[in-house]
C-alpha cells in the first residue's frame, strides 16, 4: 500500500501521540517518493539530471517517472551481470533484486526484451538449455561496457543506494536502537546521524533555490570540496 505522505507523522502507532525524529519522517518521506520513481536526492540543483551520464529521461526529480532506471540503464546493468558469469533471464531479474535488497525487480516484461535487443545488436550470444536461454557477454558487448563503465559504476552504486534505503527502514521499523554504536557501524544500514546530515543538506540547497550567480558559485566550490573529501575517505 503507497505510503501518502501527508498522513501519519504526528503518531507512531494508534496508542498515541509520538513525535518521529526529524530523519526517521524524513526518509519515510523520501522512500513514498522513490518509490514512485522519484529521486528525493536527485533532480534540478539537488541531484543528478538523465541524459548522457544520467539515468535517463527524467523528470524534476532526476529519475524516470514510475520507474527506477531507463531502459538503456537496464541494458548496462544486464551486461554487467552477463559479464560476471553467463546467466539465465530469471537468474540476472533475482541479482538485480539481491542487490537493491528487495527495492528493485525489473518484470520480465522488462528483462527479456532487453535481453533479446542485446542480442539483436551483438552484445550479448543466448545458447539454449532446455526452454531456457543462457546469455554470455560477446566482445562487442565487453567493448561497448568497458566504453560505459563510470556509468555502470554509478547505476550499481545507485542499487547499493537503495538496498541501504531498505535495511535502514527495516531497522526503523523493526524498532532496532540506534543507541549502540558499535552495532550501528555492523550492519548495513544507516546511522540517524548521516541521514539527518543529508536531510540538512538538501533543506540548505532548497533555501538557496533563488540564489545569484556568485552565492550559487560559492556553494557550488563548497560542494566540490565536500565531494572531493568524501570520496577520498578523509573525515572528522
Amino acid at each position: 500500500m503507497r505510503h501518502n505522505p501527508s498522513r501519519g507523522h504526528a503518531r507512531c502507532d494508534g496508542h498515541g501521540a509520538h513525535a518521529r525524529p526529524e530523519w526517521f519522517t524524513g526518509l519515510w518521506y523520501a522512500i513514498g517518493r522513490h518509490r514512485r520513481g522519484q529521486d528525493p536526492f536527485g533532480g534540478g540543483p539537488f541531484g543528478g539530471r538523465g541524459g548522457r551520464g544520467g539515468f535517463g529521461d527524467s523528470g524534476d526529480e532526476g529519475m524516470p517517472r514510475g520507474r527506477q532506471f531507463s531502459s538503456d540503464d537496464l541494458q548496462l546493468m544486464l551486461l554487467a551481470l552477463v559479464a560476471e558469469q553467463p546467466s539465465h533471464g530469471y537468474e540476472l531479474i533475482k541479482a538485480l533484486d539481491t542487490r537493491s535488497n528487495g527495492f528493485y525487480s525489473p518484470s520480465p516484461g522488462m528483462v527479456y526484451p532487453a535481453l533479446t535487443y542485446l542480442e539483436e545488436v551483438g552484445f550479448v550470444a543466448s545458447q539454449a538449455e532446455g526452454n531456457r536461454k543462457r546469455y554470455a557477454l560477446t566482445d562487442a558487448g565487453r567493448a561497448h561496457l568497458d566504453a560505459q563503465r563510470e556509468r555502470v559504476d554509478t547505476l550499481f552504486a545507485r542499487l547499493t543506494h537503495l538496498a541501504r534505503k531498505m535495511e535502514f527502514m527495516r531497522r526503523a521499523f523493526a524498532g532496532e536502537s540506534a543507541g549502540n554504536e558499535t552495532q550501528d557501524e555492523a550492519q548495513p544500514g544507516w546511522l540517524p546521524e548521516f541521514v539527518e546530515a543529508r536531510l540538512a543538506l538538501k533543506r540548505a540547497l532548497l533555501h538557496k533555490s533563488a540564489a545569484d550567480a556568485d552565492e550559487q558559485r560559492r556553494i557550488a566550490a563548497i560542494m566540490r570540496r565536500a565531494t572531493a573529501e568524501i570520496e577520498g575517505g578523509t573525515g572528522a
